[in-house]
């Protein structure tokens, strides 16, 4: 099997299993439950000592859906490498510290037929922003199967076309990885975040870089969700000091993370 291994085990999160498994055992707890049943999900994609709390915030709503959802559309912007459009992987599976993850092929080859949506492996080799959802997922749900998507130089209604396609019924969960500011003051970071925050509750899918690292899936999502009567729930909004604390992170140079549920 052709299998993609992770690249940031041990240094996002943990790289032994059962550390692994017992840090997002510990973040789901601490996470308030909420009686939700999202179609899809906005989580950010940062180390698990500075995200980890606030994407706990939306996979905790996961719990009752263990057995309804059979498959995840993860899209998440590119880090590493550059991509016109869209990248998908060629491979059969996932990797993580916790075991393996089967893709959809099937469904992933159906996107070869479109113009946006090209196989590149290179763009998921090394990518976070896809990775670490991953040990969230193999803790909230059971037998599912995962097809990931980088989105790079990608028009809104190009995300949106590829989203529909995959759009499916309850067994499918479509989940967006995105961070919000980037290397702020603290006061500063606050006050951008919470202007982004109004934004994507009100549905504008013109966010830049500067408000979103993930703006291109982002606003794509926000396309679709425009279309469909959708609605945007805010769960946590914090950032890397406010999680982290002074320890660790720096205050002069904080990133924000948002979680939200769209339905």
């Amino acid at each position: 099997m052709n299998i993609r291994q992770p690249a940031v085990a041990g240094t996002f999160y943990p790289g032994s299993p059962d550390t692994l498994q017992e840090m997002v055992t510990t973040l789901l707890a601490e996470a308030q439950p909420r009686d939700l049943s999202p179609k899809v999900m906005i989580v950010p994609h940062a180390g698990f000592i500075y995200s980890g709390p606030v994407a706990a915030s939306a996979y905790r709503l996961l719990e009752s859906m263990r057995d309804t959802i059979s498959r995840v559309v993860l899209l998440g912007p590119a880090h590493r490498v550059a991509v016109r459009g869209m990248a998908a992987p060629s491979v059969e599976a996932f990797a993580t510290p916790l075991g393996n993850i089967s893709l959809d092929t099937e469904a992933i080859k159906t996107l070869s037929a479109n113009s946006h949506v090209h196989m590149m492996d290179k763009a998921h080799q090394f990518e976070h922003s896809l990775e670490v959802q991953c040990p969230f997922l193999q803790q909230c749900l059971n037998d599912f199967k995962l097809i990931p998507i980088v989105v790079g130089d990608a028009s809104p209604l190009a995300v949106a076309e590829v989203i529909d396609q995959l759009w499916g019924g309850d067994e499918t969960l479509i989940l967006i990885s995105s961070d919000l500011s980037h290397f702020h003051h603290y006061e500063e970071a606050c006050i951008r975040d919470s202007k982004t925050v109004k934004a994507i509750e009100q549905l504008s899918a013109n966010l830049t870089g500067g408000q979103a690292c993930g703006c291109y899936p982002v606003n794509g999502m926000l396309t679709v969700a425009q279309r469909r009567g959708m609605e945007v729930i805010t769960l946590d909004v914090r950032n890397s000091y406010d999680t982290a604390g002074d320890t660790v992170a720096d205050k002069n140079r904080v990133v924000g993370y948002g979680a939200f549920v769209i339905q």
